[in-house]
């Protein structure tokens, strides 16, 4: 969860926004592999690295791209049949 207290949230909020999806893929990346050099690299820290990726994708999908998906499907109409 990306859920973190307060005083971590300072630092790491005041980061520049990327404007395009090259520059959040960019910083992404650079976030990522300054966490893999951090400590020890091994096949733990490639893992908790995945795992958080992967965490914050899933997050992503349900708190944005769902709310936003069911908010088409109530203005446009659904695509699928009911499946009971």
């Amino acid at each position: 969860m990306p859920y973190v207290d307060k005083d971590s949230r300072f630092e790491l909020e005041n980061l520049r926004t990327p404007k395009n999806a090259g520059e959040l893929n960019y910083m992404i990346t650079k976030l990522v592999n300054a966490y893999l050099k951090e400590e020890d690299f091994n096949y733990q820290r490639i893992n908790d690295a995945l795992g958080a990726l992967e965490g914050a994708k899933l997050e992503l999908y349900r708190r944005v791209a769902v709310p936003y998906e069911n908010s088409k499907i109530a203005l446009n109409g659904d695509v699928y049949d009911k499946l009971d």
